[in-house]
């Protein structure tokens, strides 16, 4: 597969667009070729880490074609050609690891051939100095990720057979996903377990002198209704005053230019990019030179950075907006020898070569320029008004932006929305006014639980405890979504009445307003098999969940990667311990005492016992005991339903399914059921689908207007009929598609017009291998 030209130099790079990016900066003398990423990795089918000989790991080649096909060709090119061979894979740990088991494939290697040279980006003059200062490799690196490869692979291959004894088959515990997990199912039981108390928050409007509106809120909530009645009778005669007007100057300084972690958390807020979106994207960025390496917690700017962003920002907004500043990184594990995420060249505007592609690079470039300005100057004011009647005060609260300073390139979001820099401004008053009184309003309000995590809150919060690193934060979350632990939800929310006491014109009146309370939109929620796992591993394996022991192993790689301990040691350390405990814990936990089981009541009717548990497809309500003399009934619970929290009516209303509605005109029977993809109604063959409360509660009447929905729906997508044969054209949502009931085949996109195809022109198309084009791609 070798070149028939003799190579001087040959480059080792990840991806071929990394490859594509870098060939463009070299000359005739380079080639570059990419890897496919991993050449080696531990086998899927056994532990491969041999335990009595210091760990040792046993690694394989490699197995996937695209690899399989780089690796000869790279050994071609390096033992035909006296080359020289240049390891420019990622600077991180992987990367070294990567360039490391290359180099042990190629074995033997002749030392002096091997260079191994690292960039912060992929510009001419990053790879130009690269190959000028190349290095050895470093082992430390990569002894800190066999480190963690090996540890990894040890609590997972130990701990998911116990898993699977005692559990259910298929499942696995990690040692980083399992705390994230805990993170999760924890916040979701304080969520439950919160009980939400009210009180009345009061705010006032008022009149000044000059005929201008101030609001501002007392500066005390109560509790009883009867108390606030109290207050606002106490105002209906009282005199309101100015008692005392406070400013002073305020100034917020930028945010730090984007690490891993904070950008995957803006690019969340802002852009509603998952975390793994979010790397994905980054990735081509990075690979196509436009923005610098994106695995990193440093938030360090190069002094070439630095000068760059002070020329564009003077050119741009004026020399009074730069504040040319150098972020220290808070952590001391942080990989300093990285840079921030920054543009490459911060003249470029916008780049990408997709939507999502600009605007990631927008707020990259928005972040990192924003960080070399001027802070944000602000007048604040807080005036005090006393009330003649009672000894609360009401605070009136404003503040003016003086100077945009950064806020004219960037404004860093919220988790929970994004705040007002400039806030409201307060008309002109001073101490002494006289004020009078429009309205006081008494708003009922609850105190709320506290927030599901998102992806980004999530990540925050690993990043905090210490626990994972960049490159780990999105397999994490991957893992953990796959493995059907945890759940992305939306959750719509509750209706809940709340009283609004207001008084206006010497009146006080009282009305109830319905309010929704608790929507969320993409939120990790654990499910019911995540719950279980994660209490099992709480209560037989506390260390491997446990906070500080996960935080203290990855401040030991570290250590590892800075040359300070051996990697051996550090397993061998950590497996003694958990190996006894696996030892025990397979010999004497079993299923019944790991599987939930929640017994909710008595059936009213036939006195048998309800109970929730816990099974291989899901969580179920039963109804009845095998010991019976009667086979028990089993039915699964409804989505958001849980062991945890499903009453006994809401278990007997499940078994109550299919609910019979009744029959329509032609004598068809109407159902209200549940299935694979939620809860439907039905008549003979058609479908509609229905929420999970109209599950219980849909008549058959509305039920019937569903289904003539879902028909009208149905026919709007036939292009094209036949007589006397299924086959029919329809309208799918990848365009047209034909269909005899069992086969469906996407007409080709060479045909313009598909309701002109004849009956034989789908007969053909229909008996083309259904499968062919998914095989070539194998």
């Amino acid at each position: 597969m070798g070149s028939s030209k003799a190579v001087k130099n040959l480059v080792i790079v990840e991806s071929p667009a990394k490859a594509e990016t870098i060939s463009k900066y070299l000359g005739q003398d380079y080639v570059v070729k990419a890897s496919y990423g991993h050449v080696r990795d531990l086998p899927k089918t056994k532990l491969g880490v041999d335990i009595k000989n210091n760990f040792k790991p046993q690694y394989l080649t490699t197995s996937n074609k695209y690899t399989s096909r780089a690796i000869n060709e790279i050994k071609s090119l390096y033992n035909k050609n006296k080359t020289a061979l240049f390891l420019a894979t990622d600077e991180d740990r992987e990367g070294e690891a990567i360039g490391w088991h290359l180099v042990e494939i190629l074995k033997p290697v002749r030392s002096d051939t091997i260079k191994r040279i690292v960039f912060h980006e992929i510009t001419k003059e990053a790879i130009t100095k690269a190959l000028k200062n190349p290095r050895v490799i470093n082992n430390d690196l990569v002894d800190a990720q066999q480190a963690r490869r090996v540890l990894d692979r040890l609590v997972g291959y130990e701990l998911s057979p116990i898993l699977w004894k005692t559990v259910r088959s298929g499942l696995s515990a990690g040692r980083v996903q399992s705390v994230a997990l805990r993170f999760i199912v924890e916040r979701e039981r304080a969520i439950e377990n919160f009980i939400s108390a009210g009180s009345y928050r009061i705010n006032g409007e008022f009149r000044t002198k000059k005929g201008n509106t101030l609001g501002a809120e007392l500066n005390k909530k109560f509790t009883q209704e009867k108390d606030v009645h109290s207050f606002l009778e106490k105002c209906r005669q009282a005199q309101f005053t100015v008692e005392k007007v406070e400013k002073k100057k305020a100034r917020k300084s930028p945010p730090p230019p984007f690490t891993t972690s904070t950008l995957q958390q803006e690019a969340a807020r802002k852009l509603s990019y998952s975390v793994k979106r979010t790397m994905v994207v980054a990735q081509k960025l990075y690979e196509t030179g436009k923005i610098t390496y994106m695995r990193t917690d440093s938030v360090h700017l190069s002094d070439f950075a630095l000068k760059e962003a002070n020329s564009v920002i003077c050119s741009k907004y004026g020399q009074k907006y730069a504040q040319t500043r150098q972020f220290k990184t808070k952590t001391a594990l942080a990989q300093e020898a990285h840079e921030a995420i920054r543009p490459t060249d911060f003249k470029v505007m916008k780049a990408g070569l997709s939507r999502q592609e600009e605007r990631l690079y927008e707020l990259i470039w928005q972040r990192a320029l924003a960080s070399q300005m001027c802070d944000a100057m602000f007048d604040k004011t807080t005036a005090t008004i006393g009330i003649s009647t009672t000894p609360e005060k009401f605070v009136a609260r404003g503040q003016i932006l003086t100077f945009d300073g950064y806020l004219k390139v960037y404004i860093e979001g919220k988790d929970n929305g994004n705040s007002d820099e400039n806030g409201a401004q307060l008309p002109p008053i001073n101490s002494g006014d006289p004020l009078f009184r429009l309205r006081i309003v008494a708003h009922e309000k609850f105190s709320r639980p506290p927030y599901r995590f998102s992806e980004a809150s999530l990540v925050k919060k690993l990043e905090e405890m210490g626990i994972g690193r960049p490159s780990t934060y999105a397999p994490t979350l991957s893992t953990i979504l796959e493995r059907g632990y945890v759940a992305l939800e939306d959750r719509p929310g509750t209706k809940r009445k709340v009283k609004i006491i207001i008084l206006e014109n010497d009146e006080i009146t009282a009305q109830d307003k319905t309010e929704v309370t608790g929507a969320e939109k993409a939120k990790l929620i654990p499910t019911s098999i995540g719950a279980v796992v994660n209490d099992f591993l709480v209560k037989h394996f506390s260390d491997i969940v446990d906070y500080q022991f996960t935080a203290r192993i990855e401040k030991e790689f570290d250590d590892i990667a800075a040359g300070k301990k051996k990697w051996n040691t550090i397993i061998a350390n950590f497996y003694d311990t958990f190996h006894k405990t696996v030892v025990d814990k397979r010999n004497s936990v079993t299923r019944k005492d790991t599987l939930p089981l929640r017994e909710l009541g008595n059936d009213p009717l036939t006195g048998k016992q309800v109970s929730a548990r816990l099974g291989p497809y899901g969580p179920y309500v039963q109804l009845g005991s095998p010991d019976g003399k009667e086979k028990p009934k089993f039915t699964s619970l409804l989505p958001g339903q849980k062991i945890e929290t499903i009453t006994l009516q809401e278990a007997l209303d499940l078994f109550k399914l299919p609910r019979v509605l009744g029959k329509d005109e032609t004598g068809k029977t109407i159902l209200a059921n549940i299935g694979p993809f939620g809860p439907y109604v039905k008549a003979d063959k058609s479908f509609a689908s229905i929420s999970a409360e109209e599950l219980f509660n849909i008549t058959l009447e509305q039920a019937l207007v569903k289904l003539e929905q879902k028909k009208s729906v149905n026919q709007n997508k036939i292009i094209k009929e036949f007589d006397e044969d299924p086959i029919k054209i329809l309208k799918g949502r990848w365009g047209p598609y034909i269909s005899n009931g069992e086969i469906n085949r996407r007409i080709p996109k060479t045909i313009e017009d598909p309701a002109r195809l004849t009956l034989q022109d789908c007969k053909e198309l229909l008996a083309k291998p259904v499968r062919k084009r998914r095989k070539k791609a194998t």
